[in-house]
C-alpha cells in the first residue's frame, strides 16, 4: 500500500501524529516504544511514522535491531514559513492600526 504524500498541515492534522511529534520532541524513541503510547495496532502505527518520514518531520534510524525516530526540521520549515507570513500580514496590519490611532488622539 502506497503512502499519500501530504502537505504539512495535513500531516499534522491527525492527533496521533501530532501526539507522536510532541512525544519525540522529548527523546528519540523506538518505534516500539513510540506504539506503547498508543491504542492502535502496530501496523497503524507504522503507517504514521512512514508519512511522518516521508514529511521530512522525523528521521529513522537502524541502531542494532532496534529502528529510532527522532525529529527532524524540514517538516516544520513549510509551517514555519506559512506562519512567518501571516505573522509579517497581522504585524503590518497592527502598525498601521497604531498610526492611525497616534494620528486621531490627540497630544
Amino acid at each position: 500500500m502506497a503512502i499519500p504524500t501530504l502537505d504539512a498541515f495535513q500531516v499534522i492534522g491527525d492527533p496521533s501524529r501530532r501526539k507522536m511529534l510532541m512525544l519525540l520532541s522529548e527523546d528519540s524513541l523506538t518505534i516500539n516504544s513510540l506504539a506503547d503510547n498508543f491504542d492502535m495496532s502496530r501496523p497503524a502505527v507504522s503507517k504514521h511514522i512512514k508519512i511522518l518520514y516521508t514529511a521530512g518531520f522525523i528521521s529513522i534510524q537502524d541502531i542494532g535491531r532496534e529502528r529510532y525516530c527522532t525529529l527532524k526540521k524540514d517538516g516544520f520549515e513549510e509551517l514555519q514559513a506559512w506562519l512567518a507570513y501571516f505573522d509579517a500580514f497581522w504585524a503590518s496590519k497592527l502598525k498601521k492600526l497604531e498610526t492611525i490611532l497616534n494620528n486621531k488622539l490627540p497630544n
